[in-house]
């Protein structure tokens, strides 16, 4: 019988951590449950101690969650880990996540502690884990980078205390692959109590070798390994979730493992999760991408015709491609549009939030001919947040012609208040931006104006993404209509909430 590799998706904690990217309680959720049905084996829903939003999302994924374990990460800290077990409790199987940094820069500069201090809060972080859960794990931060003999006693020492995983985090992406799967496999023979242990891995991109790492270390005994969906993370993202998945699934000649993915949940949850953070995916990416089965070399598309296999190593169809479409129109009854967002993983809060988005299904319905899966989520991310949101656009007229300079006159809400403002501009979005800038005056920075289509066809929704900076706080805000300037206009002011909400999280690594 294989090996089970366990899959750990970090995508509500790591993946959060891209400037812009976070998210709020309810989409975490939703994310949450997708990667449940997919058979994720571990959820790392976030950082509680972070801040107050953080524990209640993650008390949130821990309460709606049953099929997967819910893990929840803290420093070396008591009060990190007390946080981290108060938000678990509701979970049906919980993990916390502890770690403390072991490679010399880290501990010389960032720490300041010796090591025989990193040693001994290790051992006591362990301890103070296994007050809420027996199902600990330890990760020793910077492991690429610190002394082979140290680290060995490190983990030594929390095994001892009773971590259930250790986790090898490289965790600037310095390693290479041989390098990486070499560290592995020393470990495991070095530590006397290494065979007591599942040993982990997280990877992080910064030199594109994420993957490759931790498919180098599952072949020296790692038998988890941490990732993300779209390889979403901080700086260059971590090891991709669908590219591990399929990479061990299609080569099950050459890995002595398998996971248990339902790998065609992977495309939905990878546009579930661009959607959500405003984060496109690049058009060649690996399985999830638009062009990833595409093949326009006549040679390749003869190939292909004649055998799929020439060309092909693995089906569409067994990564979620082709089985998006909703058939439903403007005459389906609200009972079809119900189910097909239980399906989905969409649970909404009210019977009056049924109706409401029914309402706006219809009115989408009106004007495409199909209506995606995609639609819906980003129906449901712009429903389910408008109440939240301080700041929300009433109406817009823009207007462009050949020859006259374009303007724009937009209603806002500011609270109970109604706020106008017209502006003329180089295009009707900037025009439309300028307009909010006179009511906002918020002073802030655009770093980022990126436009996709959700789906096919020239009737297709435009989804927009915004990254606002200011202050040192960076933010993404995205919209999405079938009019591009009305995406637009709900993209700046889903940024601009977020800003002005002032939300203040602690990075897990200061």
């Amino acid at each position: 019988m294989r090996d089970h590799l366990i899959i750990f998706d970090t995508t509500l904690r790591d993946g959060e951590q891209s400037p812009g990217a976070s998210m709020t309680k309810e989409e975490k959720v939703r994310i949450a449950r997708h990667l449940e049905r997919m058979g994720v084996d571990v959820i790392e829903a976030g950082f509680p101690a972070a801040s107050n939003g953080d524990f209640e999302a993650v008390k949130a994924v821990a309460d709606a969650v049953k099929d997967s374990v819910v893990c929840g990460l803290a420093r070396a800290i008591e009060t990190d880990i007390n946080r981290a077990g108060e938000a678990l409790r509701g979970a049906n199987a919980a993990r916390i996540h502890t770690f403390i940094a072991t490679s010399p820069i880290h501990m010389k500069n960032k720490l300041r502690m010796s090591p025989e201090q990193v040693i001994e809060q290790a051992v006591k972080a362990i301890k103070w884990a296994r007050q809420y859960t027996d199902n600990v794990e330890f990760s020793p931060e910077d492991a690429g980078r610190s002394e082979i003999g140290f680290l060995c006693r490190v983990l030594e020492a929390v095994i001892d205390a009773g971590a259930k995983t250790v986790n090898i985090p490289d965790t600037v992406g310095y390693t290479m692959p041989e390098q990486f799967g070499l560290l592995i496999r020393t470990l495991r023979e070095r530590i006397p109590n290494s065979d007591r242990v599942i040993f982990s891995v997280h990877c992080h991109n910064d030199l594109g070798l994420a993957v490759a790492n931790s498919l180098s270390a599952v072949m020296n005994g790692a038998r988890q390994v941490e990732c993300t969906i779209n390889g979403l993370g901080e700086r260059a993202g971590n090891a991709a979730l669908e590219e591990i998945v399929m990479a061990v699934r299609t080569r099950q000649d050459y890995f002595p493992c398998d996971t248990r993915i339902d790998t065609t949940h992977i495309v939905p949850a990878s546009k579930l999760v661009s959607g959500i953070t405003g984060f496109p995916v690049q058009p060649n990416k690996a399985i999830v991408g638009a062009n990833a089965f595409a093949h326009e070399s006549g040679i390749h598309q003869d190939g292909v015709l004649k055998h799929r296999e020439t060309y092909e190593i693995m089906r569409a169809e067994d990564v979620g491609w082709g089985a998006n479409k909703l058939l439903l129109g403007k005459h389906s009854g609200r009972n079809a549009f119900r189910s097909r967002l239980k399906e989905l993983g969409i649970e909404l809060e009210s019977e009056e939030m049924l109706n409401t988005m029914f309402m706006r299904f219809k009115d989408l319905a009106d004007k495409k001919h199909e209506i995606f899966d995609e639609d819906l989520h980003a129906l449901v991310s712009d429903e389910v947040h408008t109440p939240e949101e301080h700041f929300r656009l009433l109406s817009l007229v823009a207007h462009s012609e050949t020859g006259e300079v374009p303007f724009a006159r937009v209603v806002i809400a500011d609270g109970s208040n109604e706020c106008h403002a017209e502006s003329e501009g180089s295009g009707p979005v900037d025009a439309t931006y300028r307009a909010i800038e006179k009511i906002l005056n918020s002073g802030a920075e655009l770093q980022l104006f990126s436009v996709n289509n959700i789906t096919s066809g020239t009737d297709a929704q435009g989804e927009v993404t915004v990254r606002l900076q200011k202050s040192g706080r960076i933010v993404n805000g995205h919209g999405a209509d079938t009019d591009i300037v009305v995406a637009s206009a709900k993209a700046y002011l889903s940024a601009y909430n977020k800003l002005y909400s002032k939300l203040e999280r602690a990075h897990p690594q200061v």
